[in-house]
């Protein structure tokens, strides 16, 4: 029987699904001849044509369309056979994807990640930033494992560990009518242009838009941001305000805006988020090592789902 190398299905798979000899190289970090090479070497193996190249592009035969989907599903299965003997054998050695949401308990993200890595040396964590457009921060489409995130976020089959907890301020322009206040409260400014997160951001979006409020009283969109720096440029230049965090106003000050407590507002929450069916070794760790080491505040002590808050 011929025989073809685990090399050689990768190869064939992720030319298959770019149908392009530069991206595909560029994935698998090889170089654009040795893919071509390869690929020729499994078809002059079997004696079959799996793809059509010319100078302009690169198509499936009938024959490689149809063997792609069981390339595809072989391969899932070695990566899960190679996962399983990972957790069976208890390693946690390995990269860690953390994600967290811009300016979201960044005291928070740094202690944890010194800890944990001086607890677990064999485990190199990669904190990766989110923007507003994706406050799940990487776990929605399984980019991050574990993350700081601020709910409500819509991930109902994951769990959250609550870590931090903080007021609202209202932030304005500093020529606001209310800039000057001690305090203020919510339906003082529900009439205000607000600067808002982007649509991808869903409930987080409505959130911090105070939508449970509003009744019958719809926002007025003055500008969409997806960083603090944007909103913040965008209040500075009197375009609206925005609601957020005190900490927010600790890290974020600039000329041209002023910060203000909301007083009748629920506390926004920072917490520790996961998937709990698909934690590797690593994030396991990390997970436990956050619930049985630190002691945060007003934390809470168990695991609630993540669209509680």
């Amino acid at each position: 029987m011929t025989e073809v190398t685990l090399r050689q299905l990768r190869y064939f798979a992720v030319l298959g699904e770019e149908l392009n000899y530069r991206r595909a190289a560029q994935r698998l970090f090889i170089t654009q001849p040795a893919l071509s090479t390869a690929i020729k070497q499994l078809e002059q193996a079997f004696g079959v044509v799996l793809l059509n190249r010319n100078t302009r592009e690169v198509a499936l035969t009938d024959l490689g369309a149809a063997w792609l989907p069981q390339v595809q599903q072989a391969l899932s299965g070695v990566d899960a056979v190679v996962e399983n003997l990972v957790t069976l054998s208890g390693t946690r050695q390995g990269r860690l994807r953390f994600g967290y949401l811009i300016g979201t308990g960044a005291d928070l993200l740094f202690r944890i990640v010194r800890h944990f890595e001086t607890a677990y040396p064999d485990v190199s964590v990669e904190p990766i930033e989110y923007d507003f457009a994706d406050p799940t921060a990487g776990l929605a489409d399984g980019s991050t494992e574990v993350a700081l995130i601020r709910p409500p976020v819509d991930l109902p089959e994951h769990r959250m560990l609550i870590l931090d907890s903080e007021s609202w301020v209202a932030c304005l322009p500093r020529d606001h009518r209310l800039a000057g206040r001690r305090e203020v409260e919510i339906a003082e400014l529900l009439d205000d242009p607000i600067v808002c997160a982007p649509l991808t951001a869903g409930p987080w979006r409505d959130y911090w838009m105070a939508m449970d409020v509003r009744g019958n009283r719809p926002p007025t969109i003055a500008a969409v941001a997806a960083t603090y720096e944007a909103e913040t440029t965008a209040i500075a230049r009197g375009l609206g305000i925005s609601f957020t965090t005190a900490s927010v106003s600790r890290f974020y000050d600039r000329p041209g805006i002023a910060y203000v407590p909301i007083v009748d507002r629920p506390l926004s929450h920072v917490a520790l988020a996961w998937h709990p069916g698909t934690l590797s070794p690593q994030a396991d760790a990390l997970v436990k090592h956050v619930q049985q080491q630190w002691s945060f505040g007003d934390g809470e002590d168990v695991a609630v789902p993540a669209t509680q808050y």
